[in-house]
């Protein structure tokens, strides 16, 4: 279901590009899946779990493992259980990795492009993960001693340690790449079809991005249940929420609201999916909706070119949904998806939790990744850009990815031009 994800971002970003770029965008995010799997197994997984840094029995610095590189090392990563972990997670690395095609799409070098997805999926999202969800200092799915009044960081499938990460790698990118011909008011009309079918394929993927990651269905399946309803929840109430916003502002019913308000609630009710009621999965993903507005807003005002709105969806409502479980954690659910003993004090704040708990972990999650995401990414583009392997030139840009770089546009956009240039001659 994860991985099927990737077809969602393929149509969705294809329908939001111009149709000579069709090509180099289908093949970017195939690229990214290719890419993932062998950075995952080379390096990724290992720096995410592996060995030798646990917080709290070495003394390390929870930042990230070691050991088991290439997945040969140990008896344990020849399990079964070890190889179904290494599946999962390369399908969320390969996710995480594609937030940014869209972002700077039509624009990037290829090269640039392969470079970012070895990097991100190897070196980069894989201490996140360690520090997020595994032996590193901010888990809370440790049952050892965590940080944060004992209680660790709730980002049960990965608003902040996914979806942050790519955003905020996106909006690194595109500022750094600078923008299109036409930003921000007279870019080519999207496809419609193709970005209504990446949405609701997207919608689909969620349910195993969110409810597998129980990671087991033996003595989980009440928690699994409970996150298949409230990522529905979620979804349905960004989606209506940034509707209304669009009607409001513009008297009419604008479908890029639609699309990216559905993919804002979900971003949002992904760290908290299993841990606030019904009733507040519906008010984490209305709040998102007007994250989502509002970032998309800010980022076209400060003359950012982000082709799919990529951070105001991941990086933005990312960081919601971290803050957004340190609020709304009920002591129940808590207790159902995490540690029982421990509820009462790890709860949100509106629910009894402690504000140096949940809440003050949330706050330290996002800061990390901003600062760790952030820099890693800009020195990335930053150095990229100085020697000018990131953008493509002015020519093959306008002439259209495909043209250059792929054996040539499709068929139809040939055609289109040419009806173009006789139009003018006319």
């Amino acid at each position: 279901l994860v991985f099927w994800m990737q077809a969602g971002f393929a149509m969705l970003e294809v329908g939001s590009v111009n149709k000579k770029n069709t090509k180099n965008i289908l093949v970017k995010n195939i690229f990214d899946a290719c890419i993932a799997a062998i950075m995952w197994y080379a390096v990724g997984s290992s720096l995410a779990g592996g060995n030798g840094d646990d917080f709290t029995t070495t003394g390390e610095n929870g930042f990230a493992g070691s050991g088991g590189f290439f997945r040969t090392v140990s008896t344990a990563n020849k399990s079964a259980y070890a190889k179904a972990g290494w599946f999962f997670g390369w399908t969320f690395a390969g996710a995480g990795c594609t937030i940014v095609s869209g972002a700077i799409a039509e624009r990037a070098t290829f090269l640039a492009y392969a470079l970012y997805s070895v990097i991100l999926t190897g070196f980069v999202y894989p201490p996140v993960v360690h520090m997020m969800w595994g032996a590193g200092k901010f888990s809370a799915w440790r049952s050892g001693p965590r940080l944060f009044g004992d209680c660790g960081v709730i980002d049960f499938a990965g608003s902040g340690t996914v979806h942050m990460t790519g955003g905020v790698a996106a909006i690194i990118a595109a500022g750094c790449i600078g923008v299109r011909k036409g930003f921000p008011d007279a870019l080519p009309e999207g496809q419609p079809v193709y970005q209504a079918l990446g949405i609701l394929i997207l919608w689909m993927g969620w349910y195993g991005f969110n409810c597998v990651s129980t990671l087991y269905i033996d003595g989980y399946a009440q928690s699994a249940a409970h996150v298949a309803m409230t990522t529905t929840l979620g979804a349905a109430s960004g989606c209506l929420g940034t509707a209304a916003i669009g009607f409001v502002e513009k008297q009419y019913i604008d479908p890029g609201y639609v699309y990216n308000g559905v993919l804002a609630g979900l971003v949002s009710i992904t760290s908290p999916c299993a841990v606030v009621s019904p009733r507040g999965a519906l008010l984490v993903g209305a709040i998102g909706s007007l994250v989502y507005v509002g970032a998309s807003k800010g980022v076209k005002a400060a003359g950012v070119d982000d082709a799919v709105d990529a951070f105001a969806v991941h990086g933005a409502c990312g960081m919601w949904g971290v803050i957004a479980c340190g609020l709304f954690a009920t002591p129940f659910y808590y207790g159902v998806s995490y540690y029982s003993d421990r509820a009462d004090d790890c709860a949100g704040v509106f629910f009894g939790g402690k504000a140096s708990g949940s809440l003050a972990a949330a706050f330290a999650c996002v800061f990390v990744i901003l600062a760790w995401v952030g820099s890693t990414m800009g020195l990335l583009f930053g150095t990229l850009k100085a020697t000018g392997l990131l953008r493509v030139s002015q020519e093959i840009e306008d002439a259209g990815l495909d043209d250059s770089k792929h054996g040539g546009a499709m068929s139809e956009v040939v055609a289109a031009s040419v009806d173009g240039v006789k139009a003018t001659e006319a």
